[in-house]
């Protein structure tokens, strides 16, 4: 069984520079048309400073980190049980080049069916600029299914 200590708890923020060449593969990567995602003067003339990141793109940042499976491996989840549940993401300030954002996740919850055999967890990592404006956050659940 996962600890259920680890509700609540919080992982190191990380802080992430956004390029926009990143932002550019990623748009190429995700089929976006609109000429925002590779025009600057496009997007400054949409009213952004610089190139937003399409929808989801906060997903990438938080990969990251030097550990990408970060919060499974704190909480000595074996990685061959885990199982991609559901993804959620809300929008706040758009994301721009030359942004830093800061990611910080946190375990919202921690439940099983099942009679054990599966338990969930819901991770939610929010990201902030650096002008302390809320970009948004995604909410992550992974399922994890427990040998009986």
């Amino acid at each position: 069984m996962i600890d259920r200590a680890f509700i609540g708890q919080s992982f190191e923020p990380l802080t992430v520079t956004v390029e926009a060449g990143r932002l550019r593969a990623f748009a190429r990567a995700t089929a976006q048309r609109d000429p925002i995602y590779w025009d600057v003067a496009a997007a400054q003339a949409a009213g952004y400073p610089s190139i937003p990141a399409p929808l989801t793109f906060v997903f990438t940042l938080d990969l990251e980190r030097a550990d990408p499976f970060y919060f499974i491996n704190e909480m000595k989840i074996e990685l061959a049980h885990v199982l991609h549940g559901e993804q959620a993401f809300t929008y706040g300030a758009p994301i721009c080049a030359g942004d830093e954002v800061t990611l910080i996740s946190s375990v919202k919850d921690i439940y099983d069916k099942k009679g054990g055999a599966m338990e969930f967890v819901i991770l939610e990592t929010s990201a902030q600029n650096q002008r302390g404006e809320d970009l948004g956050s995604m909410t992550r659940t992974i399922v994890v299914r427990n040998p009986q």
